[in-house]
């Protein structure tokens, strides 16, 4: 049996389609699946991020029922109560019904008179505002790539969602901008370039330091500062590494940003709301020595050190909080990024 030179022509097309068709199924199942992953992670970061703002708005409740100031009028026992109602309720409700409470608990949030909150618990108070309103555009960001892609016909036809429930998108309502969630005036907006600098032991450097106005409290973070008018990012985050180390770096050598951090907090009488970009970097071990310290950096800094994993947990259990938060968990990652060739994707940390 023999085949003319048209039927193995069409044959080899043939196969040649179906092994396309074949490999853009297996790499569309690949990138759902993947899609999937991070809308999931998105979700939990999501759900975190609801959950801190219902502790504080706890914590803001009890506040809240402790006499005010003297000649202020006293507090309605109904704010507290709802408060707290639905802080639990926010805590407790399933996904199918948490958008509406978080809806509730943010109205009544908004209803706080906050000139009756200390100020460390209203800028506490905004930043978890914040972190929800970042959480939810990566989730929804997350979402809505997912679903353009599980929605193409051939995608559907072939069945390449697997039997992956649909994701769905998670509406709140949103402010303009953190402070205006409590009602917050921000002396000052600002963003930072922050360096995780990691020696050959994977140990990262930390600087100490405090609130000039709060100097019994001590708080530990990376190399950084603010971006000044016309400043990239990389020469932002050489220039703080040299004013606050005395170590000189190629910016090239820098890997990233691969994290991002919106913060808020009071420092020095004003409250700051800072964006927080991070890059990677790897060096030998050194003694860091300040080479140009402005004045307010000489009142607020008082050390330094190369810490472990373990170093942070014991920082954190003495009561001096290490920024960002979970640090000891962020170290292999900044490390593999300080050893890569390319810079990775940004993503949202605490």
């Amino acid at each position: 049996m023999t085949f003319s030179a048209t039927t193995v022509l069409v044959l080899a097309l043939v196969a040649a389609l179906v092994v396309a068709l074949g490999v853009w199924a297996y790499s569309t199942a690949n990138r759902l699946d993947r899609l999937h992953v991070r809308t999931d992670l998105a979700w939990h970061a999501l759900d975190a991020a609801l959950a801190r703002r219902a502790v504080v708005a706890r914590a803001v409740a009890v506040s809240l029922g402790r006499p005010g100031p003297p000649g202020s009028e006293p507090l309605p026992g109904e704010l507290t109560r709802r408060l707290t109602v639905l802080a639990d309720r926010a805590e407790r409700t399933g996904r199918d019904d948490r958008e509406t409470v978080e809806n509730q608990l943010a109205a009544t949030l908004s209803a706080v008179d906050i000139a009756r909150l200390p100020t460390q618990q209203v800028a506490e108070l905004a930043d978890a505002e914040a972190r929800v309103l970042i959480a939810r555009r990566f989730h929804n960001d997350a979402v809505r790539d997912t679903l353009a892609l599980r929605t193409r016909r051939p995608v559907r036809w072939l069945r390449l969602g697997g039997t992956a429930p649909m994701p769905t998108y998670f509406e709140i309502a949103e402010r303009a901008t953190p402070a205006a969630v409590t009602g917050l005036d921000v002396d000052t907006t600002r963003v930072s370039a922050r360096i995780a600098i990691l020696d050959e032991q994977d140990r990262i450097l930390l600087i100490r330091g405090h609130d000039p106005m709060l100097p019994e409290v001590s708080f530990w973070f990376t190399v950084g500062g603010g971006v000044e008018p016309g400043e990239s990012l990389r020469a932002a985050a050489v220039r703080e590494l040299y004013e606050e180390t005395g170590l000189t770096a190629d910016p090239a050598a820098l890997r990233g940003p691969i994290w991002r951090r919106v913060a808020m907090f009071p420092f020095n009488g004003d409250l700051i709301r800072s964006e927080e970009l991070f890059f990677a970097l790897r060096v030998p071990e050194f003694e860091p020595e300040p080479a140009d310290l402005t004045y307010l950096e000489q009142r607020s800094i008082t050390g330094n050190r190369w810490c472990g994993p373990d170093d942070i947990r014991a920082l954190d259990a003495a009561g001096e909080t290490v920024y960002p938060y979970q640090l000891d968990e962020l170290l292999g990652e900044a490390a593999r990024a300080a050893d890569g060739e390319n810079d990775p994707e940004v993503r949202s940390i605490r």
